[in-house]
């Protein structure tokens, strides 16, 4: 069971919370964003109505409709949870949630149309562009100084490799 269109994945259970029924959730991200969902999207299970969201480092507890007890919550473990993108809270000016970042235009330094931005992997300390280019696809890390977001009416429109991009980043055959 994959995740339907139109969501964001917002990390993995670590295992039970409690004896009724919670669940620990690694969030990728800010923790607080997720407090307000109405619902998420467990990986295996589909969507489930959330009762209760609290806090809890490194993310936060969930109570989940349908997880009464501690092993219906440990039968969860590993699995990937996702939310709708609608139902996301609005972030504030200049801020954007990765998923906004598919779709666009990523351009050289020129203004040239080098691919489009299909996806963004969470790679540890380091997330990435996944980028179609020429019937290829190429991983870009998005943290690098030579990655411009460009952003109008505080939301992003396209992505500029600058002028510092290394030779060859996108050229799948440039190490043969």
């Amino acid at each position: 069971m994959t995740a339907p269109t139109d969501t964001t994945r917002l990390g993995y259970f670590l295992g039970p919370h409690g004896v009724q029924g919670g669940i620990k959730l690694y969030v990728l991200g800010d923790a607080g964003q997720i407090l307000s969902l109405p619902r998420v999207y467990v990986e295996g299970r589909g969507w489930l109505r959330v009762r209760r969201a609290d806090p809890l480092a490194p993310g936060v507890a969930l109570q989940l409709a349908g997880i009464a007890d501690r092993e219906g919550a440990e039968a969860l473990r590993g699995a990937n949870v996702y939310a709708a993108d609608a139902d996301l809270p609005e972030l504030e000016e200049g801020s954007f949630y990765y998923h906004d970042l598919r779709g666009l235009t990523l351009l050289d330094a020129a203004g040239t149309v080098l691919g489009e931005v299909s996806d963004v992997m969470d790679a540890g300390p380091q997330d990435l562009l996944v980028v179609q280019h020429g019937g290829r696809e190429a991983l870009l890390p998005l943290q690098a100084p030579y990655v411009d977001v460009q952003t109008e009416a505080g939301r992003p429109v396209r992505i500029v490799l600058t002028e510092d991009a290394p030779a060859g980043l996108l050229d799948d055959d440039a190490g043969e």
